[in-house]
């Protein structure tokens, strides 16, 4: 696991007690893509009793401020399922 990873790991751990992660690098399948040389491309699987009744949209809020800066650089991409644990 890179140190990108083990951040994003630690921040997302802390910030939302996940019941379930699962962070995927999918760097290798962008290889030479114009934005790639700034940061990876991840799959984020996370279930968290903090998005319990929360859309789409703020569960994904939540997911990126607690990686903001890492947003800016290192992640250059971050598809994310956000379920809360009844959703599972």
């Amino acid at each position: 696991m890179s140190v990108i990873e083990q951040q994003i790991e630690a921040r997302l751990r802390a910030a939302l007690a996940p019941t379930e992660f699962t962070l995927e690098n999918d760097s290798a399948r962008h290889a030479g893509h114009a934005g790639a040389a700034s940061g990876g491309h991840y799959n984020l699987r996370i279930v968290s009793s903090a998005f319990a009744g929360r859309n789409r949209v703020a569960r994904h809020r939540l997911v990126y401020d607690a990686l903001a800066d890492l947003m800016q650089n290192g992640i250059h991409a971050l598809a994310i399922t956000a379920l809360a644990p009844d959703e599972v």
